[in-house]
């Protein structure tokens, strides 16, 4: 019986009982996002971007509170044409609650999650019926505190500028080591939840025309990780 019992501790000291330890699924249900431009009210766009700032450029801050209603706009004055160029800020969540939306882990009697793999991130356009082309999207993980792109998100990816009208199919996010570490760590601390963002700015210029329309777009992420006993 001692043989045995020290047996066992030696085997164990060497990582060669791991009957506790398999792989878990950690996908998610796919996170919708959707740009819509009705929702920013903008009013007098065409006029606003042919304002002279020549001679103040504090007329573009004060005129873009006018031009987009939501205050997520800001506007500066154009070095070239000394007009006022209006930015639209883009700045969209959704949370990620692994814990009701994979009911599983409820069933794993706490153990904690280990060796968590961010397999791949895609994403595909749905639907877009945009009349500009839209820059590129930067997506971000942030506490679910977090509902805006701010110093608390860490970028873990990038959505490359999309035509305006198109649907692109199923499309994968480059993941370097530093965006895989700050997913896996949400996603290991699977009792709280956190949100992932999209955040971007839209820029229009004189003779630019006005952003109209919606785009919306499915966000995929394929994980999986250990149970540690």
């Amino acid at each position: 019986m001692r043989y045995l019992a020290v047996l066992a501790l030696a085997l164990g000291g060497c990582g060669l009982i791991s009957s506790d330890v398999t792989n878990f699924d950690l996908t998610l249900p796919d996170k919708t996002f959707t740009v819509d431009t009705a929702q920013w009210m903008l009013n007098g766009v065409d006029t606003f971007t042919s304002v002279s700032c020549a001679s103040s450029s504090s007329v573009c801050a004060d005129g873009a509170k006018q031009a987009c209603k939501m205050n997520q706009c800001a506007a500066t004055c154009d070095a070239q044409t000394k007009t006022c160029d209006l930015q639209v800020l883009v700045g969209l969540y959704q949370m990620v609650d692994l814990l009701n939306e994979k009911p599983e882990l409820k069933s794993i009697n706490d153990q904690p999650l280990v060796g968590v793999h961010i397999d791949k991130i895609e994403y595909q356009v749905t639907e877009n019926t945009l009349n500009v082309d839209t820059p590129e999207l930067g997506l971000y993980v942030a506490p679910s505190t977090v509902m805006a792109v701010g110093p608390e998100a860490v970028q873990i990816g990038t959505i490359p500028p999309i035509p305006h009208g198109t649907t692109p199919g199923v499309m994968a996010i480059t993941l370097d080591a530093d965006a895989q570490a700050a997913l896996a760590k949400y996603m290991g601390d699977y009792k709280n939840p956190f949100n992932i963002l999209v955040g971007s700015t839209i820029e229009v210029k004189m003779n630019d025309p006005v952003p109209n329309g919606r785009l919306t777009a499915k966000v995929k992420v394929t994980a999986h990780a250990q149970l540690g006993g």
